[in-house]
């Protein structure tokens, strides 16, 4: 068995790989770890997304919580970086989301959050999940009064709106915007918030039935939203995924502008006004290499780290930055939230067009993106770290970095919530480099799904295996 939490938590089909029992597990391994050093009773905050999983989940890691003598507070559908922010708010001990973020409907997930409302660090997931497969030997289980309880609360996304637009008080009268709520959990808080500072909103996709969460829309799927942009003759778009914790823009002539871009304008502005701390921006190894040319020309230290907006946060907190975050659309604003956080990055970025009185296609030239190729090979999920290990991969490798030396890059890098390895290269030649992705992702898929090799995995693990030898690739 590989490690059970990946870059985001806990991720799987639900019902068939996260099921109800292992979210209960989780309940009660999370809660333990979490306060097993608190004095009093402890109380644990859990929120979730759209999908029509979630109560399931919720109720059965709430019974965990409960059955370990702490206390569950239930709000309910609520984006991400309202329970992170909620958490440290009401003074709770940690805080829970149940979520897969941008997946399909029929994945789910369980991430947590200490009492400050940030990521647990890998040693605390360790901790967890070595608890989980002692069979919670250490767990001491309470009965009668030492039994948790859980309370519901209806007023968290009120809350949270109200959070965000005290940190982003800006008057949008006169914006023309098009929102596409992911048919998730930003469906309520977004249009809410942009309608209260005045925007005229057209929300698309806010009417989530359990089962149409990212269905061919939100982050993930922009088509839909740069249409309607240019047909409604709106000033912006913006693209929220399935839990809100990340966003994407469309400018007015219905293009996209990415995470890179959009921590491009921000950035820039917040350093003309003297608040990018450090004028610093903490970045991952995939953001645009043209991301990393602008900020050279601007001033201003682009940080990298590796993939994962919990690693950008733990970088951001190590060297006091206050803006960081990922292509993809995870933005952190540390000074307002601890995690990745779609409205605020929506609401900073509407600022600028407010301030600066131009318009987003003038303000995104100041990052010329540039052409980038992004691949993913399916392997086996617990074989996707050792590509390397394969000579003919790794030959492979080392032929396109000379290839592509001194006018892009190449990375190669394993999923940490899905069983894919990435393939991305960045070039000035898109038909090339799209060529040179796609022939690398075939071999590496290729040659990780061959069956023979020796692995650390037990033959007879799926039944599909035919292999006479003790131990094969499946």
């Amino acid at each position: 068995m590989g490690r059970l939490f990946g870059t985001d938590g806990v991720r799987g089909v639900a019902n068939e790989e996260l099921t109800p029992t292992l979210a209960m597990q989780l309940g009660q391994a999370g809660a333990y770890v979490l306060t097993k050093e608190n004095k009093h009773k402890p109380t644990i905050m859990v929120g979730c997304d759209t999908r029509i999983s979630g109560d399931m989940l919720a109720n059965a890691l709430m019974a965990g919580v409960c059955s370990v003598g702490a206390n569950a507070v239930y709000v309910g559908v609520v984006p991400t970086p309202a329970v992170a922010y909620l958490t440290k708010k009401y003074k709770v001990d940690a805080g829970v989301v149940i979520s897969a973020s941008h997946n399909p409907v029929e994945f789910n997930g369980i991430k947590f959050f200490d009492g400050n409302g940030y990521k647990l660090p890998d040693s605390m997931e360790d901790e967890i999940e070595a608890l989980l497969k002692s069979d919670m030997k250490d767990i001491k289980f309470p009965i009668g009064s030492g039994v948790g309880k859980i309370k519901y609360r209806t007023d968290a996304r009120e809350e949270y709106i109200n959070h965000a637009i005290q940190s982003v008080n800006v008057d949008l009268s006169g914006l023309k915007i098009v929102v596409d709520c992911a048919e998730g959990a930003s469906h309520y808080t977004s249009v809410e918030a942009l309608k209260e500072l005045g925007a005229e909103v057209i929300a698309i996709h806010n009417n989530p039935d359990g089962t149409n969460i990212n269905a061919n829309c939100g982050s993930t799927h922009m088509e839909e939203l740069m249409a309607r942009v240019v047909y409604e003759k709106a000033n912006i778009g913006l693209a929220f995924d399935g839990d809100a914790d990340r966003l994407l823009a469309v400018d007015e002539n219905g293009k996209v502008v990415d995470g890179d871009q959009i921590m491009a304008i921000v950035g820039n502005h917040m350093k003309q006004r003297g608040k990018l701390k450090g004028d610093t921006i903490v970045v991952t190894v995939m953001s645009n290499l043209g991301f990393f040319l602008m900020a050279e020309k601007n001033g201003i230290h682009a940080e990298q780290t590796k993939v994962g907006d919990r690693y950008v946060l733990e970088r951001m907190r190590e060297i006091g930055a206050s803006l960081g975050g990922e292509q993809s659309g995870h933005v952190i604003f540390l000074d307002e939230n601890t995690t990745g956080d779609g409205l605020l990055s929506a609401l900073h970025l509407l600022q600028v067009l407010v301030e600066t009185e131009k318009p987003l296609s003038e303000l995104a030239k100041i990052m010329e993106v540039l052409p980038q190729a992004l691949v993913n090979a399916k392997v086996p999920n617990h074989k996707k770290e050792k590509y390397m290990e394969y000579p003919e991969i790794a030959a492979a490798i080392e032929k396109l970095n000379g290839m592509f030396a001194g006018e892009g890059r190449v990375l190669i890098r394993p999923s940490g919530t899905e069983p894919l390895v990435r393939v991305m290269i960045e070039g000035k030649d898109q038909k090339l480099i799209e060529k040179e992705a796609k022939k690398l992702a075939e071999l590496i898929q290729n040659c990780m799904l061959e069956k023979g090799r020796k692995t650390k995995v037990l033959c007879g693990s799926r039944a599909d295996c035919t292999c006479e030898n003790t131990k094969c690739m499946i």
